[in-house]
């Protein structure tokens, strides 16, 4: 109990309790101490619910009893098991009051459990700087903007708030292991990149963006991580050929879109076009599903033909000579005539853009319904040369028959043999297949078996190599926890004070141990005499008992002849009886001795309880109390 007395007593002044040097076990703690150092303690364990009781005793007996109750309750909050109320701290005993000190010095917060689930170095530091800045403005109350102080207006106004804008950041690209960077992505990076807080327009735009980019790339890497654990296993690729794989899977869904889009387009568009889309043009060529030379439609057809020569207006030289003579003024006429004559010209030029605009759009019409036609005939030639091909096989069925009919009868000979000839061929053909069915069955049945145990051995492998891939992620896990509990605990142990003798402690460390151990050789020897003795025991009494009864036996065969004989059977059994009424007593003795030592114990606990002295102090609190009661009442009266 002393190296524990140590170690609470240390505890307790490192949390500000202030102990004396002549203090060096629990049995020397007074009221007024263990009041002291349980709120020192619940002020470090729970700084709301400790700062709320005064760490000594107040002077009347009263509030002494509210302050042991608030106390008690207090320790029940954070959890206590134990029995306590106002009576452990006003009249205590040295085991409710180790054990209750032993529940708050491990309920005590520690650096280490602190930091241990944090990383280790700067950010730590700075997050705990920011937890601690946020703790304490949280703290603070809320006051009215009119009753603010200087520090309050800067830490609880609104200020200046901006929206929240995420813009696209553009950052190097993550080279894997084993691969070296592109020297012109390089070169980009470093010499024509802006840094991410010049890229977006607004500074504030700045912490958004870099957000957002963080949980993109979160989101991408579950994502892909949850792809692979449930289908990248299943096909037995590496991730690269997975990847490859789904790239070209999507370049060709891609391609299939593009070319059916080229040629749905033509068909859905009747209006005359002079040419496809430049840009779709080079996209299909990228994917090839264009042809070099540039135009979606390589071959022409009747209709673009008939577009092209309808579409085309021969000149007439007659009206652009006279439109350009027109056109040229000349010095005898005014400005207003050259005017008018324009106007002319534009009014006569919008009545030709109608009269085109018309003509196209009859011409649009009749490629519709050209196309509607050109449809529906081409249907019927597919189905008449269906039918007509089918008219030719029953035609030449025909013609082969009647072509044997002059000469029936050897016909109908020759096409019996042939028949018979035919099944007999069958036959065989069956007899052989059979030959070689059976093999083959066998063969399928063996590979069938074959390739069912690959499939169970490749799925048990599957699910050994998933259980693996959460072993090494438990691991890579524990590993850093490990890691920055390491770096904490170094940096801690380079922070202790240098001048503690190590040596010291592991000195008095190994005497504990070599103590613990010669107590329990000593309790194993007494174990093992116990057992020996009880032995013993009761190999003498199975002995005794065996001696009495084959004495007994022979005496008793001799008592029925003679007189004395029977008389030394009287005496034998009355020293029999007193032998084991003197073994019971000496059992009762033994039980009797054993009590005793528990009573004594009991005496001793009490007395460690300090019971008449607590009966003593009870009494001097009682008549204090009476005295403040007839006080109170004394002042009532007057009053």
């Amino acid at each position: 109990m002393e190296e524990v007395d140590r170690i609470l007593i240390h505890s307790l002044r490192q949390t500000g309790t202030e102990i004396g040097e002549d203090v060096e076990s629990v049995k020397q703690f007074s009221s007024e101490l263990i009041v002291e150092a349980v709120v020192r303690c619940l002020r470090v364990i729970d700084p709301p619910l400790g700062n709320g009781l005064p760490p000594s005793l107040p002077p009347g007996m009263s509030a002494r009893f509210r302050l042991g109750m608030s106390l008690a309750q207090a320790c029940q909050d954070l959890g206590y098991k134990g029995e306590i109320g106002y009576q452990t701290f006003l009249y205590s005993s040295e085991p409710e009051i180790r054990s209750l000190l032993m529940f708050l010095v491990e309920k005590l917060p520690r650096a280490s459990t602190e930091a241990s689930d944090q990383p280790a170095g700067k950010s730590a530091l700075l997050q705990q700087a920011i937890a601690a800045q946020i703790k304490a403005q949280l703290a603070l109350p809320w006051v009215p903007p009119a009753c603010r102080l200087p520090l309050l207006c800067q830490t609880q106004s609104a200020g200046v708030s901006d929206a929240f804008r995420s813009l696209a950041l553009s950052l190097p690209p993550a080279q894997g292991l084993g691969k070296p960077p592109v020297k012109e992505v390089a070169d980009y990076c470093r010499d024509f990149l802006p840094p991410v807080t010049a890229q977006p327009s607004q500074h504030a735009s700045v912490p958004a963006s870099l957000l957002e980019r963080h949980a993109l790339e979160l989101s991408a890497a579950q994502e892909w991580e949850n792809e692979w654990n449930s289908q990248g296993l299943l096909t037995r690729l590496s991730p690269e050929g997975y990847r490859s794989r789904k790239r070209a899977r999507l370049r060709k869904r891609i391609e299939e879109q593009l070319r059916s889009a080229s040629q749905a387009r033509p068909s859905a568009q009747h209006a005359p076009r002079t040419g496809p889309d430049p840009d779709l043009t080079q996209l299909l060529q990228a994917f090839g599903g264009a042809t070099p030379g540039g135009d979606v439609l390589a071959k022409g057809t009747r209709f673009t033909h008939t577009e092209k020569f309808t579409f085309t207006q021969e000149p007439e030289p007659s009206g652009q000579q006279m439109a350009v003579a027109s056109a040229m003024p000349s010095s005898r006429q005014s400005e207003e005539a050259l005017l008018a004559q324009q106007q002319d010209e534009l009014q006569a030029l919008q009545q030709q853009l109608q009269q085109l605009a018309l003509r196209t759009e009859g011409v649009c019409g009749d490629i519709k319904q050209l196309t509607v036609s050109i449809t529906q005939v081409s249907d019927e030639v597919k189905r008449r040369e269906l039918g007509n091909s089918e008219k030719e096989d029953s035609v030449r069925v025909k013609k082969q028959t009647i072509d044997l009919l002059p000469d029936a009868e050897n016909n109908l000979d020759k096409l019996q043999t042939l028949v018979e000839s035919s099944a007999k061929r069958v036959v065989s053909l069956a007899s052989q297949w059979e030959k070689h069915r059976a093999p083959l069955i066998e063969e399928h049945r063996r590979l069938k078996e074959l390739c069912s145990n690959r499939e169970l051995q490749s799925s048990r492998k599957l699910s050994e190599i998933k259980d693996l891939h959460d072993k090494i992620r438990q691991s890579a896990d524990e590993a850093k926890k490990k890691e920055g509990l390491h770096k904490q605990l170094v940096t801690e142990f380079e922070n202790l004070p240098k001048d503690v003798s190590r040596s010291a402690y592991t000195q008095r460390i190994l005497e504990i141990v070599g103590n613990i151990r010669k107590q329990k050789e000593e309790i194993t020897k007494i174990l093992s005499d116990t057992k020996e003795l009880q032995k013993e025991i009761n190999s003498l009494t199975g002995k005794l008992d065996r001696t009495f009864a084959v004495t007994d036996e022979l005496v008793f065969k001799d008592a029925k002849r003679d007189e004395s004989v029977r008389k030394s059977y009287k005496y034998l059994a009355a020293l029999h009886e007193n032998c084991t009424q003197l073994i019971q007593t000496i059992e009762d003795t033994g039980t009797i001795m054993r009590e005793i030592r528990d009573l004594e114990e009991q005496i001793e606990t009490e007395n460690g309880k300090k019971t008449v002295s607590n009966l003593e102090k009870i009494l001097e609190d009682y008549k204090a109390i009476r005295q403040e009661n007839s006080a109170l009442a004394a002042k009532i009266r007057e009053a």
